[in-house]
């Protein structure tokens, strides 16, 4: 793996620098997880996020070929309105020199409810009709994943598992009952992607009392295929592993999927209440969230 480029430079953070919510939060001075070397925690100040921040220009920028907005003036870094408000999950990988910043190897941003409804909304908001499913539930707390990426050295099941070992910390002590957000395809034609799309569709949606909706502007069919022309194996294979990771968890998908031309993706929604979260990753992130979040 090359080094990102040295932030020496970045002023040291302050508590009136950070989103108002990092000064009430518990979590971020903890660790939420630990295999190995790799640490899973919340950034704490503007140096992590802005780390971050680097990762995620690596992955969508230089690597998948997204485009760069005319309002975006933060060379080398991704970033949009939403991450003054989000927590940011980090894997560090503690092996490597120098300060923590400088160990960041993946991330995931993190959306409360509470924290969007001050915001004016979720990000996923402007493809899926979110707002309709939280509606119908006003007794759970949702949360929106998004932005996940790995540097390509640590793309392997153990930097996934401390990804899950961090959400479930993070979920445990936020009481969140329903995880919910975008997940991509690489490219821009859903028709290149059928089988898999297809194998959601049929396979995988969710069920009325949890179903979302792609906006109606920019909804796209998912189901193109007929049922005697997918095969499982090979519609597993051509989905993204992020895909399949939540749904190894129980995650479904909801109705119809968008075009997001800026990031050069075919996005899905996909939602999981907590509490149809598969049992053995129960059993098994449960017990790991309780030695690091209480």
């Amino acid at each position: 793996m090359q080094p990102l480029p040295d932030r020496e430079s970045r002023p040291t953070a302050s508590k009136a620098m950070l989103p108002r919510h990092f000064a009430e939060a518990s979590l971020p001075a903890v660790p939420l997880g630990r295999i190995g070397t790799l640490e899973a925690r919340l950034a704490r100040d503007t140096s992590e996020i802005a780390a971050a921040q680097e990762v995620r220009y690596c992955v969508f920028y230089e690597e998948l070929g997204a485009i760069r907005s005319n309002r975006d003036s933060t060379p080398g870094r991704d970033v949009d309105r939403f991450d003054e408000v989000c927590d940011h999950l980090l894997v560090l990988d503690n092996s490597l020199p120098g300060p923590d910043h400088r160990r960041v190897v993946g991330t995931y941003r993190l959306l409360r409810q509470e924290i969007a409804a001050e915001a004016g909304g979720f990000y996923s908001e402007g493809e899926f009709e979110l707002r309709k499913l939280i509606a119908r539930h006003p007794g759970q707390r949702f949360l929106e994943l998004g932005r996940s990426c790995v540097l390509p050295a640590y793309r392997s099941k153990r930097t996934i598992e401390i990804l899950w070992q961090g959400i479930w910390a993070y979920i445990n002590h936020y009481r969140i009952g329903v995880m919910a957000g975008c997940a991509s395809f690489h490219g821009t034609v859903p028709a290149l992607h059928a089988e898999a799309l297809s194998y959601l569709a049929q396979n995988c949606r969710a069920s009325f009392e949890w179903d979302v909706r792609a906006v109606s502007t920019r909804y796209c069919p998912m189901d193109l295929m007929p049922a005697e022309a997918i095969g499982l194996k090979s519609a597993l294979a051509a989905m993204p592993p992020l895909i399949k990771g939540y749904l190894r968890v129980g995650a479904k998908v909801g109705d119809g999927c968008v075009i997001d031309r800026q990031f050069g993706t075919v996005d899905v929604f996909v939602v999981m209440p907590v509490k149809e979260i598969a049992a053995r990753y129960v059993s098994y992130y449960s017990g790991e969230a309780e030695r690091f979040a209480a």
